[in-house]
């Protein structure tokens, strides 16, 4: 019992790809997660926080129906449809208020080493996913404000490395990614949004063989757009979020999955980026 709660610690840190993720005696799951976020402002290209302009709010939804199965003893494939409704208001246009399918997810998960094979070797696992362009694209949306795009308008690629180890109670899990998308056409100009990376690091708690509890940070870089080939100067971004996370398994099949986010509003954390707080819950029926 131990061993499956702290493993979930970290699960809910640390999984960038999909909120499901199969424990060694699992083989299939389901799940439905619900997130909300409010914009509380946002850093320029000097990295300054500004708080919202007066008269102008934004609060996102998200629903994610989510599926992991395992393929191989130690490979597992996920898929995320995301939903997504954002209301938002200025001024001018007064409140509006769109949404629609987001942008398709398919991740995978290789444990070439899992966290309780050696007290001294991590744990040790390879990341893939790919993000297809199925939400509507910012250029593409009909309201003012544009909240009722819902994608990036463009292909994504993931890889990333997972390393996680077990202390006794606790355990850490530390996550890196790669994600690279493709060039898209916006009118007569051809757009690609630069690389992205992430570091992201959790640190679970087991309070008993039910309930464990985590918290954890995401640093994200990206490069440089480019327009036409031509590298965009000031267009890189810069994010820090900090979370709390929490996963309750009232038995062997159904886990619940929650967290709390918040983006720092302080000068020199972000760079070119809205900032956010917001909360998260999953409920997961898994299949031994």
């Amino acid at each position: 019992m131990t061993t499956r709660a702290s493993a979930q610690a970290c699960c809910a840190g640390g999984s960038a790809i999909t909120p499901g993720r199969l424990l060694k005696n699992e083989q299939f799951l389901v799940g439905l997660q619900l997130r909300t976020a409010s914009v509380i402002g946002s850093f320029d290209a000097n990295a300054r926080f500004r708080g919202p302009a007066a008269g102008t709010s934004e609060w996102d939804f998200e629903q994610d129906l989510f599926a992991t199965l395992r393929v191989l003893t130690r490979a597992q494939l996920s898929l995320l449809v995301p939903v997504l409704e954002s209301s938002r208001r200025s001024p001018n246009t007064g409140r509006e208020f769109g949404g629609g399918f987001g942008d398709l997810n398919f991740g995978a998960r290789y444990d070439f080493l899992w966290a309780h094979d050696s007290p001294y070797i991590p744990g040790i696992a390879g990341l893939a996913g790919v993000t297809l362009p199925t939400g509507r694209a910012p250029e593409a949306a009909h309201l003012p404000l544009g909240s009722d795009a819902t994608g990036i308008g463009a292909w994504q690629a993931n890889l990333g490395l997972a390393l996680e180890q077990a202390f006794g109670a606790w355990l850490l899990d530390l996550t890196a990614l790669a994600a690279r998308r493709s060039e898209r056409r916006i009118g007569t100009l051809h757009s690609q949004l630069g690389t992205r990376f992430s570091a992201i690091a959790a640190l679970g708690y087991v309070l008993s063989g039910d309930l464990s509890l985590a918290l954890g940070a995401t640093y994200t870089t990206e490069g440089n757009s480019a327009i036409n080939g031509q590298e965009v100067a000031g267009t890189m971004h810069r994010s820090l979020e900090l979370a709390g996370f929490g996963v309750w398994s009232p038995s062997n099949v159904w886990r619940v999955q929650w967290s709390v986010f918040l983006d720092p509003p302080l000068d020199g954390l972000g760079q070119n980026q809205l900032t956010t707080t917001g909360a998260s819950v999953a409920l997961l029926r898994t299949f031994l």
